[in-house]
Formats: C-alpha cells, structure tokens, sequence
C-alpha cells in the first residue's frame, strides 16, 4: 500500500480529507525516503492542494519532504505557536502586535478565491448569481427558501424550487470563514452581530469540517449551499455560483477576475503584511479573493530547520507559479516576493545571523 501511494503521488490523493492525503504522504516520506532535512508544517485547508503538489515537486528535485497536516487555519496559528511545526499555514492573517508578541513572520505565498456552492436539481455551475446582502441573509437565516424574492430578483431566467434552504459552512477554526465573513460583514450591516472570526456562532446551519466536510454535506443535502475555495470546488466540479461585485458588475470566479481583484492590493504598507483582499473594488474582481500566509518564528533554534523552510518557499516562488496555476491559484507578484525576501532577513539564528 504504501509504495502505491509512492506511485500516485500527491496530486492523486487531493480528492481524499486533506488530513488523510497528508498521512498517506508523510508515512511514504518516513518509511520510505526519511530525511534529516524533512520539515514539517500546518494549517490552512485553503492551499492545501498545490502545496501538496509544491512538496510532490519538490522532494523529487531535491529529496527533501514536505510534511504538511491540513487541519484548518486555527489549528495552523496554534502548532506553530507551540512550536511542534517548523512553520504554520494560515489565511487569516495576523496583526502586526500578533506576531511581535508570538515572535513570528507572515508572509503570503499564493492568493485564491472562496466561493458559494449548491445543490439545487438542474442549475449548473455559474448559472445562478448572488450578490453580498443576499448572501449575508442567507446566512443569517433571513432568507429560508430559494425562491424568496430577493434571490429570484437576480435570477430572473433560472427557474428556482420553492425549497428550503439548506445552510452549510464550516465548524473548525478556519482562514477560510475569516474571509468569507470579512465579506459578508463589507457587503452587509446587518452581520455585524455575528462578526468577522475564523469562528463565529452561526445562526443557522449545519457544520462541515474543511473543504472537505462543506463540500459532503453540500452534496448530501438536497437545496444546500455552502462556502469552499475556489480551486476545491473547480477540482471536484461543484456547482459554484457567480457573484455581483462592489461594482455590481456579475463576476465569474477565475485567474482573472482573481488577479483584479489584487491588482491594487497595497503590501508595502501593510504592517506585518496584513491585508484583506475580500471586497476590492473593480468591474472585473472576484469578491472574495484571499491571500493565504505562511507563519514562521524570527528566531530559529535549529538555524538548518529555519533554512530549509525558507528555501522550500523560496523554491515555490521560483518555479511553482505554473503549478499553482494549474490548480486554480493565482502566483504572487514579483514586486510582492521581493517584499517577502527582504522580510526573510529577519529570521535569524540562536546568535542572531540571518538563516538563509
């Protein structure tokens, strides 16, 4: 079993959990081809894909392994802050005080989209639309059934079921509901009660655990919608919505209307490179793009670790734009990473030199 694994590679196991995926890889990176440079990460579902596909590429190139645990944003923040991950994976970002105080880095690797997923009998991919207040209603349990008025009003040539709505998001910590309430919360006053956190009391629904949970229920439960990213949902062809952006032009979500909505995004004066991406403005922008980040600590008390984790990512800026764009992600911008290089400066060792 285990050389079968070997045989498939990563890329074959993205339709499994991610936590799954990841176990089959770690366990053929331990018995296999262990390594003293092997290092070990956690967090963000978001990603997870193409950095699977980064380590697949990358341990071939240099033998080194990835070991990434794909278990959702929160628990990311928490494994590299107790030190048991040689870096951590989020896409909520944290605030400059944050990582001063937890003595860390943030820096982002690749930006994607969230987007609504549902289960309605004969509406394909991007057939129907929704704009934020709507959206937002929804979730609020203000809008119970999918031919209310106001979805209708935006779907006048789709023919709606009066159904219930059947809500699904997320019950882990997770970047992704991060972004996703950050949007809500831009697009409507109302969800300022529920609030913007990588868990929220939700007034309605039922909860899936990472893309994966969402994506089961969604497809389990007849009139559902749900939340996942972009790239998880094009894989494993869910019926996604559009959206109507700050513009209130009707987006589809792709490379494209991804890359506009980052066009403008200001990283050289983000403290700590903190930005949201959720809610740009612009006639082409998807609305809910994010950026995901990866967490590392200032100070490396085993300097060879610090470098190794460096030269992974420096490796993924270098050569995995294609791969990323495989997937569904959007690269950074060079005049991002070199902003991330620069900031990789103050990761130092015991004495205080910088790692890589």
């Amino acid at each position: 079993m285990l050389k079968q694994f070997g045989k498939i590679g990563l890329a074959g196991l993205v339709g499994l959990t991610g936590v799954l995926a990841v176990v089959a890889f770690t366990t053929v990176t331990t018995v296999e081809t262990a390594q003293a440079a092997d290092i070990s990460g956690a967090g963000a579902t978001f990603p997870y894909p193409v950095y699977a596909k980064w380590a697949e590429a990358y341990k071939a190139k240099t033998n080194t392994g990835i070991n990434y645990q794909s278990i959702g944003s929160g628990g990311g923040i928490k494994q590299i802050k107790a030190n048991t991950v040689d870096f951590g994976a989020s896409d909520a970002p944290l605030t400059a005080a944050e990582l001063e105080k937890a003595g860390l880095i943030q820096f982002p690797m690749v930006m994607g989209a969230i987007v609504p997923v549902v289960n309605l009998e004969g509406v394909k991919p991007g057939e129907m639309k929704l704009d934020g207040k709507t959206l937002a209603d929804i979730y609020l349990g203000k809008i119970t059934k999918w031919n209310d008025p106001k979805i209708v009003a935006l779907n006048k040539d789709v023919k709606l079921p009066d159904q219930a709505i059947a809500v699904v998001h997320r019950s882990d910590g997770s970047g992704t509901t991060f972004n996703f309430t950050y949007y809500l919360n831009a697009a409507s006053p109302a969800w300022a009660e529920i609030g913007v956190e990588k868990a929220v009391e939700w007034p309605v629904g039922l909860g899936g655990k990472g893309n994966e949970g969402v994506a089961a229920l969604v497809s389990q439960l007849s009139g559902a919608i749900g939340y996942v990213e972009f790239a998880y949902a094009h894989q494993n062809a869910l019926t996604h919505t559009d959206m109507v952006n700050k513009d209130g032009k009707t987006v589809a979500p792709s490379l494209e209307s991804i890359q506009a909505a980052a066009a403008n995004a200001d990283w050289a004066h983000a403290p700590g490179m903190y930005l949201i991406l959720a809610d740009q403005p612009g006639a082409d922008s998807w609305p809910m793009t994010a950026a995901t980040f990866i967490l590392v600590h200032k100070k490396q008390a085993r300097a060879e670790t610090g470098k190794a984790v460096l030269a992974f990512f420096d490796w993924a800026y270098a050569d995995g734009d294609k791969l990323a764009e495989d997937l569904i992600y959007v690269p950074m911008p060079d005049k991002v990473v070199d902003l991330v290089k620069t900031e990789w400066k103050s990761v130092t060792d015991a004495d205080g030199k910088p790692v890589l």
